[in-house]
């Protein structure tokens, strides 16, 4: 499939029999978390296959229109606290397509859904909890990491029950200075009351990514798809 987002692809062993789709941040690209692969536990686990795709390059209005690797489009500082939000809800749906297609890629290589875990960072953590929730069949795990979720307002009408009870692990840095704990927060209180079970973690760390963070993924990852 040519149409696909170009990305990395790493495996744990041969013959993979689940995924983890890990979508990175805002200017990044899918080498960002790569690294971190042979840094988790996966003991107890099949073999894994880590897809890290990159995102388009775009203009972002909040980096005055410079071209960058996005999933969508930043309008302002609608990260801070109390801060109006504009959203590109466009933009949004439109990579929101593109992790779909990464997702029917797996299972047409033999990886049902229910064992594809859909991970990301900052605007990639977004575009997971938004892909992921709207997804019509039951995913392994939702993996929300230094981000937000986004379009907030229409997640209880366009949400899918195959994807209800889907174990979500969120986790915030308490020093973030890019997407700010309370974002975090007001997010997993959001999902909370929809009726979502979320792992809230939080670790003494900026906009990155924190040792025991590594542990815990690792852990989460043992639980949905040993």
């Amino acid at each position: 499939m040519s149409d696909l987002l170009p990305r990395i692809e790493l495996e744990s062993g041969p013959n993979p029999t689940a995924a983890v789709i890990w979508l990175h941040g805002l200017g990044a690209s899918g080498d960002d978390f790569a690294g971190l692969v042979p840094e988790l536990d996966l003991s107890g686990c099949p073999p894994i296959r880590f897809v890290f795709p990159h995102a388009p390059v775009m203009p972002v209005t909040l980096n005055g229109g410079y071209e960058m690797p996005a999933w969508y489009d930043i309008f302002g500082t609608e990260l801070g606290a109390g801060a109006v939000r504009r959203e590109d809800a466009a933009g949004i749906a439109a990579s929101a397509l593109a992790i779909e297609a990464l997702v029917a890629h797996e299972v047409a290589r033999g990886i049902p859904a229910a064992r594809i875990v859909l991970a990301g960072f900052s605007q990639g953590c977004a575009l997971a909890l938004h892909t992921g929730l709207r997804h019509a069949e039951q995913l392994a795990g939702i993996m929300a990491l230094s981000g937000y979720l986004p379009l907030a307002g229409t997640l209880a009408q366009e949400r899918c029950a195959a994807n209800a009870h889907t174990p979500i692990f969120m986790a915030h840095g308490t020093q973030d200075p890019v997407v700010v704990l309370s974002r975090g927060q007001a997010s997993q209180a959001q999902l909370a009351a929809l009726g979502y079970t979320v792992q809230w973690h939080t670790y003494p760390m900026p906009h990155s990514v924190h040792p025991q963070e590594v542990a815990d993924i690792g852990a989460f990852l043992r639980q949905v798809l040993a």
